[in-house]
């Protein structure tokens, strides 16, 4: 077990941090959230997918490895502070582009219509052969048929969004394609997980694959699944997705970072995205 520990030691030490590392199993537990029409049932733990058959047995979410107190604000949406920013995003799609009059429910009329989406997402644009987030179907719309310029990649009304689209796939099984079209993307973002970055030399797989479970400190190490973005984190008291996420980590390294919607972190976010595949979309999850 020591081995196995001796990058985040390493890590840890380069940075000043007084350490102590134990391994603690994710919490038996299970999901299931009160909303508003209802009780939802989310599936956070199953057989791993082939492509990790090697790796891991199972997948966790990363609602697992958290404490009791934040796991239990996902379970009520009157209580997950995630969903301000849902209702903040149903404002945005109702509400009228001052360029030319048009909104999201002009087209698409009701979010429920981007039912299934999030679970689907990054995948590889039929029209243009790119690989596109969902950030960037959100972006196609406000500039080529709202006529505004387009929202920045983590920027406030983009939350908004993202927030209340993932929400309409909540409970769909995380299901993205890695063969085809999507082959070439997924397998420079799994390049870019196996790759060391910065002073540091860490790897999102040091981490999430080879210490996963590990208690650094008060952190519990977790598989890194991206199933509950965006996500309400407390520590920031804000939403962050995926995207920003993948840019702290790597700036964690003390590496000049990518930014967030680049091809590199759109290719990453594919490979992390396959790794959870079969578990739910949580919509808006809450974690620490």
């Amino acid at each position: 077990m020591q081995g196995r520990l001796t990058p985040v030691i390493a890590a840890a030490l380069t940075m000043g941090l007084s350490l102590g590392a134990a391994f603690a199993d994710p919490v038996e537990d299970e999901l299931v959230v009160t909303a508003e029409d209802g009780e939802i049932t989310l599936v956070t733990t199953t057989k791993a997918p082939g492509h990790l058959a090697e790796t891991f047995d199972t997948i966790w979410s990363g609602w697992h490895f958290r404490e009791d107190d934040t796991r239990d604000l996902q379970r009520d949406d009157f209580d997950n502070p995630g969903m301000l920013f849902a209702d903040r995003g149903l404002d945005r799609w109702n509400a009228k582009s001052e360029a030319s009059g048009a909104s999201c429910a002009g087209c698409h009329e009701g979010p429920e219509s981007m039912k299934g989406l999030r679970a689907v997402l990054p995948r590889v644009d039929a029209k243009t052969g790119k690989l596109m987030i969902l950030e960037d179907y959100i972006n196609d719309c406000v500039t080529t048929r709202m006529g505004e310029e387009a929202w920045g990649m983590t920027s406030g009304k983009m939350k908004d969004m993202l927030g209340l689209i993932s929400l309409q796939s909540r409970g769909e099984p995380v299901n993205v394609a890695i063969d085809g079209p999507a082959a070439e993307f997924w397998a420079k973002g799994r390049e870019m997980y196996y790759t060391r970055y910065g002073q540091l030399e860490m790897a999102c797989a040091n981490c999430h694959e080879q210490n996963a479970g590990m208690m650094i400190r008060a952190d519990h190490l977790s598989q890194g699944q991206v199933n509950g973005f965006p996500t309400y984190r407390l520590k920031d008291a804000g939403m962050v997705t995926a995207q920003q996420r993948f840019v702290g980590c790597i700036r964690d390294t003390r590496a000049e970072t990518f930014k967030a919607g680049s091809d590199e972190l759109k290719a990453l976010e594919l490979y992390v995205a396959s790794r959870g595949n079969g578990l739910s979309v949580e919509g808006i999850s809450v974690r620490h």
